[in-house]
């Protein structure tokens, strides 16, 4: 099924999107200039090589989803660094500020806001460079060793604050995938429950973040914004009370899983993860989540006093990519945000943009309006451009992410980095079910069967197309 992408300027000024990709491969772009292309090459960026001239442009071709998700995966890999991110980081700060500056948030948050640089732990640096720009919030490449994975319960696991996370991250990995390889309801709710338990906090209100307390003051089915996160949340505390005798707290649970369902998901990004935040029975303000409906500006505003940028906030939204709808239009309950539900792929953005959509995609109007202003639309046209925008959107969440999941968390220097519990990343991937894929999405989705397997990350059967 062909799929039509907005036509896009020839030529555009270094703008939001270019200040916001440069501020993202800042060492890599400099490397680059004198050759004219930009190889992306560390161990936390996935590599690849493109024209410079691209974070200029926002050129990309109009290609049906299959080849989309086959151009991303050829041009995803990954290397180790290769050159002197320090001085070449220092030689970019220089550049951005000569651009005019903008892109993503550099705010710090939370205890990291009054620290002096000697106080630091080495994991509190470590956040506060990703929060600055100044460090990837992705880790490809960071793992146990089979030797360190100890035995659940025992001295040796006891005595590493990781080793229950590496536990745990294994048991809810094998929940979160379904037959087809697409991650399922599971992990898409899991991703929810991580943006709203730690997105009720703000700058101006205060309120609780990623505290855990969404579960914990029984937010979940109290609250009309969290409709739909039901079923996730009793999941979520059944696998607490299973774990809770190892010391693990709620807040840590509820991030950790988002990451593992984010890892999960093809080519979704291995977003860093820390533990250690203390949990919570307060409830959250009210009034700090997103509204499907908002305006652009709101949505500015609401982000802005989380520590956003409204391109950090483009990064966010995302993880839509991977969304199936229920309650915004129930008549339309099933229905999928882009034609590639279950994987973590840019064709959201290209068709949120896209008046020609599949006709089985539902839209967000708040996503539509952001799409289209003037703030963001030429980062969301860059995230929408092809391999090149799913490596810069995947850094660009994942930086972004790590920032939503300390919200409100004020002994950030004192938690401990746990990446290395993680899956590996999925850089590559083929749907088995193409055809019927572009089939049912060529129509408003009305067949149980189909919304069933897309639910649970299955293959499609063929008799979904013979019945409702």
């Amino acid at each position: 099924m062909p799929v039509a992408n907005p036509t896009l300027p020839k030529l555009a000024p270094p703008s939001l999107a270019f200040r916001f990709a440069f501020f993202r491969f800042q060492p890599q772009i400099l490397a680059g200039l004198t050759s004219g292309r930009t190889p992306i090459r560390s161990s936390r960026f996935p590599t690849l090589a493109c024209p410079l001239s691209f974070l200029i442009s926002y050129r990309f071709a109009a290609m049906r989803t299959a080849s989309i998700i086959a151009t991303v995966a050829a041009g995803v890999a990954l290397a180790r660094p290769g050159m002197d991110i320090k001085k070449l980081i220092a030689d970019a700060q220089l550049q951005i500020r000569q651009v005019g500056g903008g892109g993503p948030s550099t705010e710090l948050i939370g205890d990291l806001v009054h620290l002096r640089e000697r106080q630091l732990t080495a994991t509190g640096a470590a956040i506060r460079d990703i929060l600055i720009g100044e460090a990837s919030g992705q880790d490809v490449d960071t793992f146990y060793d089979e030797s360190e994975s100890a035995r659940r319960g025992s001295e040796e696991c006891e005595s590493d604050d990781c080793c229950i996370w590496k536990h745990i991250a294994d048991d809810l990995a094998r929940q979160m995938v379904g037959t087809a390889g697409r991650c399922n309801s599971v992990a898409r709710g899991a991703i929810r429950l991580g943006f709203h338990d730690a997105g009720a906090w703000s700058k101006s209100t205060g309120g609780t973040g990623a505290d855990g307390s969404i579960i914990l003051a029984n937010e979940c089915k109290t609250r009309s914004d969290n409709k739909g996160l039901e079923d996730i949340c009793d999941m979520t505390a059944t696998w607490f009370a299973k774990y809770k005798k190892f010391g693990i707290s709620m807040a840590d649970l509820i991030q950790l899983s988002a990451n593992v369902a984010t890892v999960s998901c093809p080519l979704g990004p291995r977003v860093r993860t820390f533990v250690g935040r203390k949990d919570s029975s307060t409830p959250a303000v009210k009034n700090l989540i997103p509204d499907p409906s908002d305006s652009s500006a709101k949505l500015f505003k609401l982000f802005g006093e989380k520590s956003f940028t409204p391109a950090g906030l483009v990064a966010l939204l995302g993880a839509h990519s991977t969304s199936q709808q229920r309650f915004v239009d129930p008549s339309r309950a099933g229905s999928p945000q882009d034609s590639t539900p279950g994987t973590w792929d840019i064709a959201f953005y290209q068709q949120t943009l896209n008046p020609n959509a599949p006709r089985a995609v539902f839209k967000f109007q708040s996503d539509i309006n952001v799409s289209l202003d003037p703030q963001t639309n030429e980062v969301w046209r860059a995230f929408a451009a092809g391999k090149r925008g799913q490596a810069m959107w995947n850094e660009a969440y994942a930086s972004e992410y790590v920032r939503m999941s300390l919200l409100g968390v004020n002994n950030i220097n004192d938690l401990t980095e746990c990446t290395k519990v993680l899956p590996p990343v999925r850089p590559a991937f083929e749907q088995p079910d193409q055809d019927l894929l572009d089939k049912v999405m060529g129509s408003i989705l009305n067949s149980d069967l189909v919304k069933q397997a897309l639910e649970k990350g299955d293959k499609i059967p063929p008799a979904a197309l013979l019945r409702p």
